[in-house]
């Protein structure tokens, strides 16, 4: 493993020396628009025109099969190196490691048109780790697999207005991905197998989906359906004319989970989810206000859970460093009786892997959290970002959990609501349109809850990595 990690690294730094451009990133404006966080999301139509024919990369983005050029295959991928540390992980709970560990993940895509109408999109996946003491976590490795494969029928692809059907295995990432994401952070991302309808007309639209989750398992070509879990729902997005910049999402979500494990027990869970997030990212004044609702069953018992978040910021365009001050607050509903059947624990379904930290030590359920933060402009290309946030127990008859949703600490031995609080600094400096460089430190103050339930260290936390697009 250790040679894998090795040639990754040999690789980047190849990649990034082929780009010809990191000498000049900082007084050149790159050419050609940023890679999307999905890579399905890019359009390389527009390399019709050899005059926008700019990047080292850009003889496989567009290749034309056709004299119109209106059938072309394009080709692209990623290479992500990335270091990892924590002096306590898990508060000194388990198996600690002394000395970090290292993460690779590549990306390999294909992107086939057949006209404007039809479309074959597929993307592997390589996750791969290297030295962490107890081995990888789920979501650490997965040595080769078929992320994303799907064909695109469009209906109407002319004009202002268009239809889609997707199906397929796929990513899915909605809103600020509070909820539903490609979960970016950790080394192996999430996709879904299913069918998704979008219709696009102006800045109007409205996607219909029914999936369920891809699994990660270790090894080459293994990945098939989580068969125990669904995820169906119907997502709206509109721009509020008599809101300068501001946009609202509609949304409605349903989950089954045959096998869901709360504080309470385990038990089948359907849970439906209706929100509302109104939003605005142009600047000086930017704001996320996101609102909503779940009712369900979990065994027995009724699911009556909800969730309330907010991320406001300022940017002082005239001061120096460009500042963004920011402050986030978040609330979501825990357990009220663990004894009673009825379940009133949140359940953010697929959220983002860094939620609040690329550490992943706090996930979004049974939770109040605020997070002042500034953030500044060194260069257009380099940022750093400083932020403390502080976390309670909504309720106390219920513990706290991760990401995916799985019990960290169990409330019954406890009766402190205070979790702990974070300090972060994050530098990320996008030397290029290919390369990014990102570095964050993180140190976790144990508060009572976390003492008085199980070991209660504070947590020191460094993770570093450079990525590389094309």
């Amino acid at each position: 493993m250790k040679r894998f990690h090795a040639a990754g690294v040999v690789l980047v730094l190849i990649l990034v020396l082929l780009s010809g451009r990191a000498a000049y990133c900082l007084e050149t404006e790159p050419a050609s628009p940023a890679y999307q966080l999905n890579r399905a999301d890019e359009d390389y139509r527009y390399l019709r025109d050899e005059a926008n024919r700019t990047d080292l990369w850009d003889g496989i983005k567009y290749v034309p099969l056709n004299e119109t050029g209106d059938r072309f295959f394009s080709l692209g991928g990623e290479a992500r190196e990335r270091y990892e540390y924590f002096n306590h992980f898990n508060w000194g709970a388990g198996p600690q490691d002394p000395d970090g560990y290292f993460l690779q993940r590549y990306f390999l895509h294909g992107d086939l048109h057949f006209g404007d109408a039809v479309r074959l999109f597929s993307q592997f996946q390589s996750s791969l780790e290297n030295g962490r003491t107890g081995g990888p976590r789920p979501t650490d490795k997965d040595e080769l697999d078929l992320h994303q494969a799907f064909l695109d029928l469009k209906f109407a692809p002319s004009g202002d207005s268009s239809f889609t059907l997707r199906t397929g295995r796929q990513e899915l990432a909605y809103g600020s991905q509070r909820l539903i994401s490609v979960r970016e952070g950790p080394n192996v991302r999430q996709s879904f197998d299913g069918v998704r309808a979008m219709y696009r007309t102006g800045d109007v639209s409205i996607d219909g989906f029914a999936t369920q989750p891809s699994e990660t398992k270790r090894y080459v070509f293994d990945d098939g359906s989580d068969h125990n879990t669904k995820l169906w729902g119907v997502y709206s997005v509109v721009p509020l004319p008599l809101m300068p910049e501001a946009h609202a999402d509609l949304y409605y979500l349903g989950l089954l989970r045959r096998q869901a494990q709360f504080d309470q027990g385990k038990e089948r869970e359907t849970r439906h989810s209706i929100g509302a997030r109104l939003w605005r990212t142009e600047k000086p004044l930017d704001y996320n206000f996101e609102f909503l609702y779940q009712w369900g069953r979990f065994g027995n018992g009724a699911i009556r859970a909800w969730t309330v978040a907010s991320d406001t910021g300022y940017t002082v365009g005239s001061m120096p460093l460009r500042p963004r001050i920011g402050f986030r607050a978040d609330i979501a509903s825990g357990d009220e009786d663990p004894a009673n059947p009825d379940l009133q624990t949140f359940n953010p379904l697929f959220p983002k892997g860094a939620y609040f930290s690329e550490n992943g030590l706090i996930g979004p359920a049974n939770f109040i959290n605020v997070n002042p933060s500034v953030e500044l402009h060194f260069h257009r290309a380099l940022t750093i970002t400083a932020n403390w946030d502080f976390f309670w127990r909504e309720s106390l008859h219920d513990g706290i959990y991760n990401n995916a949703v799985a019990l960290v600490r169990s409330g019954r031995n406890s009766t402190a609501r205070f979790i702990g609080s974070q300090p972060q600094a994050q530098l990320e400096w996008n030397i290029d349109r290919h390369v990014t460089y990102v570095l964050i430190y993180a140190h976790f103050f144990a508060g009572p809850f976390l003492r008085e339930s199980g070991p209660g260290q504070d947590v020191d936390y460094v993770t570093s990595w450079l990525t590389y697009k094309f």
